[in-house]
């Protein structure tokens, strides 16, 4: 597979990549971010944090808002940051240009819908085209931790919960934590999958998947109280009961004042960063 180097910069050490490939799985160019902490100089392959952004952002927003790259360089971890949807102008966007459909909002689901199904593969893309990639090329271990904001928390839990092998531990900021009960989740998987026959959805549900999914990971969920998307869309209540039902042990910590921001990421990220590298070492 060809990569192709976009830009690169020196960052506490290491090193801030972006890198274009093509994507068989999203049949499109696709742009992804990395950093490489300093210990990869030394001829020491490191695990990695992949992290999935939220609505409307690319692999940039976190990259260059978070702070991440400063204790990732500490903690010897690199960070990969994708893209949140097939790109290209083949792609189908929304018709009504709406933020939370299409172009930036793929969801982390395999559609199945057209024309969405020809390009928004994007559970594929991030559970296994992408960790392939990584490994193949980069100077990496096979341990892999995931987290995500938002939209992207809800695709970090999805994929942790139904690949436990191949994650040490999963976080979120902020999840969206029942799709099949919220509007921006019922609108993307009523386009991407179709109406809800008790399968499709239920796949992409974290509520859902609490209590299917064995071995139990650690999980670790930061949500701020005063997140202008917390009762309508976000519904952290219902993944707590969710996983008590289920047994699940989970630490959801309910910030005071903090809204659904990137400075909220950078308020706590280095406390995430330090609790995957915590279960690295497991």
């Amino acid at each position: 597979m060809t990569l192709d180097l976009v830009i690169r910069n020196k960052c506490f050490g290491g090193w801030q990549q972006q890198w274009d490939h093509y994507s068989d799985v999203l049949n499109c160019t696709m742009r992804f971010a990395v950093f490489l902490p300093p210990q990869v100089e030394e001829g020491d392959p490191v695990p990695v944090l992949y992290w999935l952004s939220g609505l409307t952002c690319t692999d940039e927003n976190f990259m260059q808002k978070s702070g991440a790259q400063r204790i990732a360089a500490e903690l010897g971890m690199a960070i990969v940051a994708p893209d949140t949807s097939p790109r290209g102008a083949d792609v189908p966007d929304d018709p009504n240009q709406d933020y939370d459909l299409g172009l930036g909002a793929g969801f982390y689901v395999n559609a199945t819908e057209p024309p969405w199904n020809q390009h928004y593969q994007m559970y594929d893309y991030i559970a296994d085209e992408l960790p392939s990639l990584i490994e193949s090329q980069f100077p990496v271990t096979q341990q892999r931790a995931i987290a995500g904001h938002s939209m992207g928390g809800h695709g970090a839990l999805v994929i942790a919960l139904r690949n436990p092998q191949r994650y040490s531990s999963v976080s979120a900021f902020s999840p969206i934590s029942h799709p099949s009960d919220c509007p921006w989740g019922q609108k993307a998987f009523a386009h991407y999958l179709g109406p809800d026959d008790g399968i499709n959805w239920q796949q992409y549900d974290a509520c859902e998947l609490l209590a299917l999914s064995t071995p139990h990971l650690p999980v670790l969920i930061d949500q701020g109280t005063a997140d202008q998307f917390l009762s309508e869309q976000l519904k952290p209540g219902a993944l707590l009961k969710a996983a008590e039902q289920a047994g699940y042990p989970i630490s959801l910590r309910m910030q005071p004042d903090y809204d659904h921001s990137y400075y909220f990421i950078a308020s706590f990220i280095e406390e995430h960063l330090r609790f995957h590298a915590r279960w690295f070492d497991h």
